[in-house]
């Protein structure tokens, strides 16, 4: 029997066009949409990345640094490749390109930093999905706070303080104040006083039960932490381990903020990665390079603590620093977590490769 060939041609568009790869391409306010402004959803994909890391099943390059200023531009200035890979039931590859400029929000009115994340079939490497990063970086950063303090700050903390009040500062604080009920008491300090200010508003309005203090100055907004973050772009320490409270967990996320004593004298130093945070000139590098600190002198990496291979806090005195570098597999978990919403929900913009 002949298949008439008007038939035959349609059944080949149709196959063609069931091949034909896709990206799925999410802005920042179609991942809100799916769920991508919610802290518990970063938690958990943060908190299986780092078991993941702990557990060697991955791969994650040394992320390289693109500097266009000579050796006198800003630490924050430069634009960052971070590619991975997280093998396991939800494997995905991918890889985060960000950028930073310290004086975009005042010189050009943007945020600080701004990116995409892009994700890859592990089995083709074809490309799926394309996302706006800048929600996802500072909300996964966020969440490795919210999972550092289960196991390294004392249990039911009131006291949080926040050094630096600008876009990464917001999602800390939101993600801390959706995960610990027990805050009782936000001292917020920032150079210029109305970003603090500003911010104190801000999250008043949806977490009436706390106290919003801003402090007059960083001395005085540390001595009165039991969590300390710092959310700045400073290229100098100025945090010197005397004014840390005994007990006090430091989430030093903008890495740059505390002295060299705080490394040496802390009771416990974690990191996220002991590879990534031993590198550019960081503190903890120029440390190294000193002969002061090791790999040795190390308690752990996050992940270690996670799956039970290392103890968190052991007491209510310890004073505990967490130098968390920042890693492309913590990205692409919490994006592989979106895409599969997105997946779910049928949203996003589909982008035909060709």
């Amino acid at each position: 029997m002949n298949v008439p060939v008007v038939h035959a041609n349609v059944t080949i568009e149709q196959t063609a066009a069931k091949k034909r790869p896709q990206l799925m391409y999410l802005s920042r306010e179609e991942i809100v949409e799916v769920g991508g402004s919610s802290s518990t959803l970063y938690v958990e994909a943060i908190t299986n990345a780092l078991s993941l890391h702990a557990q060697g099943k991955y791969v994650q390059p040394l992320k390289p640094y693109l500097r266009t200023q000579d050796g006198n531009g800003h630490i924050a200035d430069r634009i960052i490749a971070m590619p991975a890979h997280l093998s396991g039931d939800d494997a995905v590859s991918g890889i985060k390109w960000i950028g930073s400029k310290h004086d975009n929000p005042v010189v050009r009115g943007l945020e600080r930093a701004s990116g995409i994340i892009v994700l890859n079939d592990p089995e083709s490497n074809y490309p799926i999905a394309v996302m706006e990063a800048g929600l996802i970086s500072s909300m996964r950063t966020a969440a490795v706070t919210v999972v550092a303090a289960r196991h390294l700050a004392k249990s039911g903390f009131q006291f949080v303080t926040c050094l630096g009040c600008g876009y990464i500062a917001k999602a800390q604080l939101y993600s801390l104040l959706q995960q610990f009920e027990s805050i009782e008491v936000i001292t917020l300090f920032d150079v210029n006083k109305e970003a603090a200010v500003q911010l104190a508003s801000i999250l008043s309005k949806q977490f009436n039960r706390v106290d919003f203090k801003v402090a007059d100055s960083a001395e005085e907004a540390i001595r009165s932490g039991e969590v300390i973050v710092t959310c700045t772009v400073t290229d100098t320490p100025y945090i010197p381990f005397e004014w840390i409270p005994k007990g006090a967990f430091v989430s030093n996320v903008s890495i740059m903020d505390v002295q060299k004593d705080v490394f040496l004298l802390a009771d416990k130093v974690v990191v996220d990665d002991w590879d990534q945070s031993n590198r550019e000139k960081k503190i903890i590098n120029q440390l190294v390079l000193e002969g002061s600190f090791s790999r040795e002198g190390l308690h752990a990496e996050l992940g270690e603590i996670i799956i039970g291979r290392k103890p968190g806090r052991e007491n209510d005195d310890e004073i505990i620093i967490l130098n968390p570098m920042g890693m492309a597999i913590e990205d692409i978990a919490c994006a592989k977590r979106i895409y599969m919403e997105a997946e779910l929900k049928g949203l996003g913009t589909r982008l035909d490769l060709y």
